[in-house]
This record gives C-alpha cells, structure tokens and sequence, in this order.
C-alpha cells in the first residue's frame, strides 16, 4: 500500500514539476527542460527528479544549478499544490536513458552492418 501511495505522489510530482518548471522558473540558465521521471521513497520524505536538458553539456550543468538554487521555490510550490503533511526534499539529476538507448541502437546497427558485410 506504501509503494503505491509513493508511486501515485511521484506521478502527481511529475505533472506539477513540470509545469511550475516551465511557467514559474525565470532563471535564464534554467533552459528547456524535461521531466521524465519522479521517484519518491516508501516514507514521502525525499524525491529525486529526473530531466532531461535540450542543449550542450555546459547548458546542462547551468541548468542543474539554475534549478539547485530554485529547490526552495519548487519545493514551497509542490506543497501548495500537493496535499502531504511534509513535502518531499527534492535533488535534481540528469535522465541519461536515452543517451543509453542511443548508445545500444548505435552498437547493434554495427553488428549489423559486420553481418551483411561478406
């Protein structure tokens, strides 16, 4: 019951982040961000967010740090919007599935290609 009363909370977490992130966030190295995903442990005291960031490294690292310094604001956000007796301490940290997907998509199109090639 624990599991999924926390999965339901990170699922909520997920819409409001996004939308507090793209609408309330005025920081200029906070940049186009993604949230993908929210996982909250058994007890709702911490949650760590996932995103994605559309640019370079250096525009990832802004971002993390631009978002580091607004955890007060969203945190206080999270609170109004969401119904929990404490809301969840919440860290930022860099989605890097689809780097991983790319990765192997990457390395068994060149298996392939070995195959084909006599």
């Amino acid at each position: 019951m624990n599991e999924l009363r926390a999965s339901r909370v990170a699922e909520q977490m997920k819409k409001e982040l996004g939308d507090i992130i793209s609408r309330k966030i005025k920081d200029p190295r906070v940049g186009f961000v993604t949230i993908t995903d929210v996982e909250v442990t058994g007890d709702l005291q911490q949650a760590k967010v996932f995103i994605s960031v559309l640019g370079d490294e250096k525009k990832r690292q802004d971002t993390l740090i631009g978002l580091a310094k607004a955890k007060g604001f969203i945190r206080s956000e999270i609170g109004k919007r969401i119904r929990l007796r404490k809301t969840p301490e919440l860290s930022f940290d860099f989605d890097d599935a689809m780097e991983r997907g790319n990765r192997i998509e990457d390395l068994l199109r060149q298996i392939n290609d070995d195959n084909e090639t006599p």
